[in-house]
């Protein structure tokens, strides 16, 4: 199947009525609120902040403990904080097998990352440099293979050494605020190895399997033959249900995703991605796909939208290729016009402005996948922890002060590692063997024989090799554990688990979906105990301002 891009993108008015005459269609005219569908937990509202390319180590590497220098937010963790799996506690910062000479002049040990040094290079994280980083398990290859270098700096900073940099509590002040009075998981990883747009599929699919190239070459470096006749992502790659994508190279999945089986419900879901709504204009003037925003820490403007990180529109029952508006704030989350039976045109996807003015309405749906404007969503080279930090903090602190917040669980969730160093190795659970893309266990070889999961199609698929790379994630909730870290095993599909476990009475997405086999992420939840209280932070800082919070 392959046609004109524009041609795919001619679809944006019949793709809702297609998924209507697939079943989806709301039959109802009355829209019931989120908090009116019956959940297995006191979680009415859930909200993942998907933010972009940080490994655990490269967040939390010395946690709790922080250097604490003149003139940045000092940290100071609490008494009886649980000791978490990272560098210090692995007493890997000393010494380290990354300062070996197999590194070349890019040997180097784990170091600090000063807030002076927030703007750094965008590491190499693509699906195969990414696993032979790992060196079958020695975890020793960074900087020959994942590691990338900004000029200026001082020791490592400069060079491909660069990647055993990590930031702790008076950079990324936030995140350690809310690990202490929250919880966190050091044990959740990309469900495959690779960069943002798998880890985006993952994490409302758990499936990359089953493309169809749709603009551009199947031979392409995005995508490799599962060995079924079929297609497996495994690096970066725009959707084609969207006018704002590339026009030589697009994709489509041939699967299912949790915004499906939500449809088949009537629960109020959405997606909303920073810059979406090509309507609206930045202070600069810049509007439509080009919107951006200038930001001070990495000195340059940042497109605000990133096609190749909207999970939905990969999927043409889900997309909004021509990102038209919502009807109203009433009809965000739902398949129909407010109090009508007519097809509603976003079909819930919408920009982060709707998240907010929707709330603001009274409008809170069940289930929001969140993506900030691309210069606050962590992703080094454009990004850095000062900008992500106070995008989400001020995103945290609006949603506490919802009359909702009572009923509501936030998840701070990542995308991929970018290929910062992170020490922790977990065998692959699926295997893959592409005689180039696969390099884990040797060249061709992810895990053993016999251990390549299903696709799409029910057979045994090559590219999906995982568990891949460790990353952070943290639930902020009344129902959150208090300065709490769970050590099961979870991953980005873990977060589709949990919504189908939740709303949907556990049902599966079926067609070799990672989310029958994902961990559970319920450890991090305490739902017989009920915190009051909010803890709003700084967003410049990540600070606390107010802490009611009970426990």
């Amino acid at each position: 199947m392959k046609v004109a891009l524009s041609a795919l993108l001619s679809l944006s008015i019949s793709l809702p009525a297609m998924s209507n005459a697939a079943g989806i269609r709301a039959s109802r005219s009355v829209h019931l609120p989120a908090s009116s569908f019956a959940t297995k937990t006191p979680i009415k509202h859930l909200v993942v902040i998907y933010q972009e390319n940080i490994s655990f180590d490269h967040y939390f590497a010395t946690y709790p403990k922080a250097a604490n220098p003149s003139g940045e937010p000092a940290f100071t963790a609490a008494a009886g904080t649980p000791q978490v799996n990272n560098l210090q506690n692995a007493n890997l910062l000393d010494q380290n097998p990354n300062s070996s000479s197999a590194n070349g002049s890019a040997a180097a040990l784990p170091f600090r990352l000063d807030r002076t040094q927030a703007a750094t290079a965008d590491q190499n994280h693509a699906y195969t440099p990414e696993q032979q980083a790992t060196h079958n398990g020695a975890m020793d290859l960074f900087p020959k293979y994942t590691g990338r270098g900004t000029s200026g700096g001082v020791g490592a900073f400069g060079t491909a050494g660069q990647v055993l940099g990590y930031y702790d509590g008076n950079t990324v002040t936030a995140y350690w605020n809310y690990a202490q009075h929250f919880a966190m998981s050091d044990n959740n990883y990309t469900d495959t190895y690779g960069p943002s747009t798998p880890g985006a599929l993952e994490v409302v699919s758990g499936q990359t399997n089953g493309v169809q190239s749709i603009v551009g070459s199947k031979t392409s470096s995005s995508i490799i033959a599962d060995g079924q006749g079929g297609y497996t992502m495994i690096n970066d790659v725009d959707p084609a249900y969207d006018v704002c994508s590339s026009k030589s190279n697009a994709v489509l999945l041939n699967a299912k995703n949790i915004g499906d089986l939500l449809n088949t419900k009537n629960i109020p879901w959405g997606g909303f991605m920073g810059g979406f709504d090509l309507t609206s204009a930045n202070s600069d003037g810049t509007t439509g796909c080009q919107r951006r925003t200038y930001s001070d820490v990495v000195s340059q403007d940042v497109t605000d939208y990133i096609p190749h990180h909207n999970w939905f529109q990969y999927f043409a029952t889900t997309s909004n290729p021509q990102h038209t508006r919502p009807s109203s704030m009433a009809a965000v989350g739902y398949s129909t016009v407010a109090n009508s039976t007519a097809v509603e045109p976003a079909n819930h996807q919408y920009d982060l402005n709707d998240f907010y003015a929707s709330l603001k309405s009274g409008n809170f749906p069940a289930v929001s996948y969140i993506k900030m404007p691309a210069y606050q969503d962590g992703h080094a080279g454009y990004s850095d922890p000062l900008d992500e930090q106070a995008g989400v903090v001020k995103l945290v602190n609006f949603i506490q002060q919802q009359p909702e917040w009572s009923s509501t669980a936030v998840i701070i969730a990542y995308d991929d590692s970018d290929g910062w160093y992170d020490h922790q190795y977990v065998a692959p659970q699926h295997g893959s063997f592409d005689a180039t893309a696969d390099q884990v266990n040797g060249s061709g070889v992810c895990g053993t024989t016999g251990s390549q999961p299903l696709g799409v199609s029910g057979q045994p698929v090559n590219g999906r090799c995982g568990p891949g790379t460790r990353l952070p994630f943290i639930v902020i909730s009344p129902y959150a554990k208090a300065n709490s870290v769970s050590h099961t095993l979870s991953t980005e599909a873990s977060v589709v688990r949990f919504i189908e476990d939740n709303w949907l009475n556990g049902a599966r997405l079926g067609g070799g979906s990672f989310d029958e086999t994902s961990g559970s992420i319920e450890d991090l939840f305490d739902f017989t105990h009920q915190r009051s209280g909010q803890l709003l932070l700084d967003p410049a800082t990540g600070s606390v301002l107010t802490d009611t919070i009970s426990n």
